[in-house]
Parts: C-alpha cells; sequence; structure tokens
C-alpha cells in the first residue's frame, strides 16, 4: 500500500512583465538603414566640426549620434546575437560559421570603438570643444567603415541564410499541421 504524498497548494506566480518579441528580419534592415543614415549623419558632423566648430546644429547632431548607437545600435546586435546568429552558427555550414564568428567579433570591435567615441560626442553635445578633431575624425572613419562593412555582410549573405532557414521551418510547420 502506497501512501498518499498530500502537496500544499501551489502558490500563485506573480505577473511579470510580457517578453518582447524577437524581431523580425525586416525590422532587424530598417535598422540598418537607420544605422547607414545615422553614419553618414557622424560624417556630416565630422565635416561640421571642421567648417563650424561646436555649434547648436553640432550639439543636437552629437546627441542624436549618441542615444543612437547607445539605444538602438547596442539592441540591434543584441537581437542578432539572439535571435539570428546562433541557427546559423548551428548550421553545420563552417562558411556560415566563419561568418557569424566575424560578425560576433565586429560587435566587440564596434563596441570598443563606440567606447572610444562616445565621450568625444556626449563633449560635443554637451558644448564642449576639448577633441582632437583629427584623431575624432580618424576614430570616426574607423567606426563608419567597419559598420559599412559588417552591414554588407549580413544583407548579403546572414540575412538572406536566416530568411532562407526560417522559410524551410515555416514550411516544416505547415507540412506538420496539415499532417495533424
Amino acid at each position: 500500500m502506497c501512501a498518499e504524498v498530500v502537496r500544499p497548494p501551489r502558490v500563485a506566480r506573480p505577473a511579470r512583465p510580457a517578453v518582447p518579441a524577437l524581431p523580425t528580419l525586416d525590422a532587424l534592415d530598417g535598422t540598418h538603414a537607420q544605422m547607414m543614415a545615422t553614419l553618414s549623419q557622424l560624417g556630416g558632423l565630422m565635416r561640421h566640426l571642421r567648417e563650424n566648430g561646436v555649434d547648436d546644429t553640432a550639439r543636437r547632431n552629437a546627441a542624436d549620434i549618441c542615444a543612437f548607437f547607445v539605444e538602438t545600435a547596442r539592441q540591434h546586435h543584441a537581437d542578432e546575437e539572439r535571435a539570428v546568429f546562433p541557427a546559423l552558427f548551428a548550421s553545420g555550414d563552417a562558411e556560415m560559421r566563419a561568418h557569424v564568428e566575424r560578425l560576433q567579433q565586429d560587435h566587440g570591435w564596434l563596441e570598443e570603438d563606440w567606447i572610444e567615441l562616445e565621450p568625444q560626442l556626449q563633449a560635443v553635445a554637451q558644448g564642449y570643444s576639448w577633441y582632437d578633431i583629427d584623431e575624432l575624425s580618424h576614430a570616426v572613419d574607423v567606426f563608419v567603415n567597419l559598420y559599412r562593412e559588417h552591414i554588407a555582410l549580413e544583407e548579403s549573405m546572414i540575412y538572406p541564410a536566416a530568411r532562407k532557414r526560417a522559410a524551410v521551418a515555416q514550411a516544416g510547420v505547415a507540412q506538420r499541421l496539415e499532417q495533424g
């Protein structure tokens, strides 16, 4: 004879905020368009600083650029690391793994570059002009060029491969539902 186990009633779990949905590849593509525009804005800011120094236009542009890269760009990279890269990395395709590893390395380098740039751009946003324009311009060129190469690789190889994998997975789910 087995003894019956009496368990206390389960305590209700507290409500938590909803977890945001993973972004679609279209949303990530949209962020790439914003990045390209912001990178152009950053180049324009460098020209503006050379010609006009720190004025209200430079301050506004620097503040907008900082806000974009601190918030939107960092979130974009996190979304890619979470939603796009794992499946491609696990695909078994050696070339794809190498591309994903390169993009992950780029994310680290872009963050390092941003950590170098941000204090100088924040200074401009606050009206200070203690930056060295030649050093700042060089750092901006390195940052912009790496970002453009990074986006080109994602849009030419990574996102198409991710779209293909998503379509195959969706077709598999649809087929199982039909057979269900």
